[in-house]
């Protein structure tokens, strides 16, 4: 945070105050680039007011929803923006949804227009009639007809965007009024539409700034989706440090190194198994061609950390936030420690409790809640869903669903997903530390723990594999044994040939757990010959 700004109503607390005070700050600096396209401060303020004169022109009024499908690409950057200044709401919408949860995003949200990729057209004309909506711009030529691909007539009608027209004067809107709807991934029942406002865009930016220590000469570079939290509010970052915002195509391992080298980046965004796949490609020349100083990596495995930073001269730093919140507790360039997420961060506090909401003490796990000291930092509950919001916000404070540790000297630790916990023969066990103790081993590449049912009531420990060489799955299992206690050693495994992930990396064990335990390959408790000599190898 700025500490030089002390009253907030100096503060640009929307984000077309920020785009305003950039172009009045610093009206020539660099502050956007996708592909051949490059804009300055003012440029970006004028795009801005531009794509809101186009939704005012399509009769979109403040307060109303615009749903936006595309990857990412300028256009949907200014529309988002767009919203903004015209006070709408923006509801990017994940470009892998289809069918039932596409449906039930757009029917929750209830946009009045859709702006869409020409390839999306078919899936959402799949997704039936939704209330509302009359109407889809389309940013490309269509290459499928919607009205066959599907053998579906869309109940909206199909046209390309409109020409452009004079930029408009931003609606006065305040940091209460609602900016975006961001759905959450819905790794477990239907996806939620967290309401955010203005404001908590301006303290995500003037937070992470913050913490990361961002300077005006900085460019940061994500290959991130922005119909998530992370990449939107990396571009706010820029806004606020001064510095450029490069928006690149979607990662791949093979050429993230020579993208963020050729886009002068300085600082970038990694999530999920970013880390652990960059890792795992062969050593090259290109592992320090490049300029990156820093990486926001949140919940990196600790062993992971060093050989990486050593590798490619790139630190590390963890952190915890979500579309429900903001940058709460975080890693600093002075101040970092493995396998710990960080401090909570100024503007916060925290609590640890157990399941009747009572503070455990340091030093043991329990749920971690959360809540601001800065009004409009943090989401204001769930779109059209008050009794999810009730629950999640009960008496005040926001309840994380995480399970965490505070240490005596205020680091946290990252247990697990509380719904991701383990109860087998009366023990609780994480998820995520089976995971850590399973990737040790020199043959799995990726793990992903979960529950399935027992006959004895409970849960069993499951993982499913990812492989770099075949195993021997009664040895992996012995390599646990002085690593885990004897109750948290899977009991079945699988092979896969890879994770089924979310589009922001997160692991979709919903997918891995209908599966069943049916799936397993090996099963500890079947001690038979031909089970103990069972490989994994396809």
């Amino acid at each position: 945070m700025n500490p030089q700004v002390t009253d907030p109503s100096l503060r640009p607390l929307t984000i077309p105050e920020m785009l305003l005070e950039r172009a009045r700050k610093a009206p020539a600096a660099p502050l956007f680039r996708c592909g051949e396209i490059r804009r300055d401060s003012q440029m970006m303020a004028d795009a801005a007011a531009r794509a809101g004169g186009l939704l005012r022109s399509a009769g979109i009024e403040a307060g109303q929803t615009v749903a936006l499908m595309s990857s990412n690409r300028t256009e949907l950057l200014d529309f988002i923006l767009g919203c903004a200044w015209i006070g709408a709401v923006a509801v990017p919408v994940n470009t892998a949804s289809r069918g039932e949860q596409l449906r039930h995003v757009l029917t929750n949200s209830r946009p009045a227009l859709m702006v869409a990729e020409a390839e999306l057209l078919p899936h959402i004309a799949a997704a039936g009639p939704v209330p509302d909506l009359q109407q889809v711009w389309v940013l490309d030529r269509p290459t499928a007809d919607p009205t066959t691909a599907f053998g579906v007539t869309p109940a909206f009608e199909v046209t390309p965007v409109p020409e452009p027209v004079p930029g408009v004067e931003p609606v006065e809107t305040g940091p209460a009024d609602t900016a975006a709807i961001l759905y959450t991934s819905g790794t477990t029942g239907v996806s939620k539409g967290v309401l955010c406002p203005q404001g908590q865009f301006y303290w995500w930016a003037e937070n992470m700034s913050d913490q990361l220590g961002l300077r005006p000469d900085d460019v940061l570079y994500t290959c991130l989706p922005l119909f998530h939290t992370n990449a939107l509010n990396a571009f706010m970052q820029a806004v606020a440090c001064g510095g450029e915002y490069v928006l690149g195509p979607r990662f791949s391992a093979s050429r993230f190194w020579a993208d963020a080298s050729s886009a002068g980046a300085t600082v970038t965004y990694l999530l999920g198994a970013m880390v652990g796949i960059l890792a795992g490609k062969e050593p090259g020349p290109g592992d320090r061609n490049h300029h990156i100083r820093l990486a926001l990596s949140p919940a990196t495995p600790a062993r992971l950390v060093e050989p990486f930073q050593v590798r490619f001269g790139v630190l590390l730093l963890d952190g915890y936030g979500s579309t429900e919140t903001n940058s709460v507790i975080g890693s600093t360039p002075h101040q970092w420690r493995p396998g710990y997420v960080g401090r909570v961060r100024p503007g916060f506090s925290i609590r640890v409790v157990d399941a009747h909401g009572v503070p455990v003490p340091n030093g043991h796990p329990g749920e971690l809640l959360i809540r601001s000291d800065q009004p409009h930092a943090m989401a204001t509950g769930y779109h059209a869903m008050p009794e999810a919001t009730t629950k999640a916000w009960q008496d005040l404070w926001f309840h994380s669903g995480d399970r965490v540790v505070l240490e005596e000297d205020g680091w946290v630790r990252f247990v697990d997903r509380i719904k991701d916990v383990i109860r087998r023969r009366g023990e609780n066990i994480s998820s995520v530390e089976v995971e850590q103790v399973l990737r040790q081993h020199p043959a799995v590449q990726e793990a992903a723990v979960y529950a399935v049912d027992s006959e004895l009531g409970e849960d069993e420990v499951m993982a499913a594999l990812v492989l770099r060489e075949p195993v021997d799955f009664a040895e992996l299992c012995q390599f646990c044994v002085p690593r885990l206690a004897s109750f948290a050693i899977p009991r079945f495994l699988r092979v896969v040939d890879e994770l089924p992930q979310t589009e922001n990396g997160k692991v979709r064990k919903q997918v891995l757990k209908a599966a069943g335990r049916e799936a397993a390959q090996w099963d500890r408790d079947i001690t038979s010959p031909r089970r103990a000599a069972a490989v994994a190898a396809r």
